[in-house]
């Protein structure tokens, strides 16, 4: 019954890919100052993946040159319920039981409807 808090998650372990901010800015074609706010902004979400590491950025969190659909507005609703980013990047890459994959998979492949819901229903 002990579940693991979100904060506990190992995320290095949990997303497979990191990108640093200045990779981060050349694929989606901005500066590493834009990466910074926008990560302020809640447009993006960033965290110390292992010990000694510097912030970065959960490199799923980009497609095509463009942050995911859908992952701005998802992460300034989880922060409004007092989530912080590396709670919701554990959130994000955790597989979900009736969701075919994690909640990433579900925003990159346009199924977004449900992993908003989903947000929701956790600040009850």
């Amino acid at each position: 019954m002990s579940e693991t808090r979100l904060a506990d998650h190992d995320l290095a372990a949990l997303v497979p890919e990191w990108i640093d901010w200045a990779e981060t800015a050349r694929l989606l074609d901005v500066t590493v100052g834009k990466v910074k706010t926008m990560i302020r902004d809640h447009d993006l979400a960033a965290a110390v993946p292992a010990p000694g590491e510097g912030q970065k950025v959960p490199a799923a969190f980009v497609q095509d040159g463009l942050v995911v659909k859908g992952l701005p507005g998802l992460l300034t609703l989880m922060h409004d319920n007092r989530y912080d980013d590396r709670e919701i990047i554990a959130w994000l890459f955790l597989e979900q039981d009736d969701l075919p994959g994690s909640p990433i998979d579900a925003l990159r492949e346009n199924r977004g409807t449900e992993v908003k819901r989903r947000a929701q229903a956790m600040a009850f």
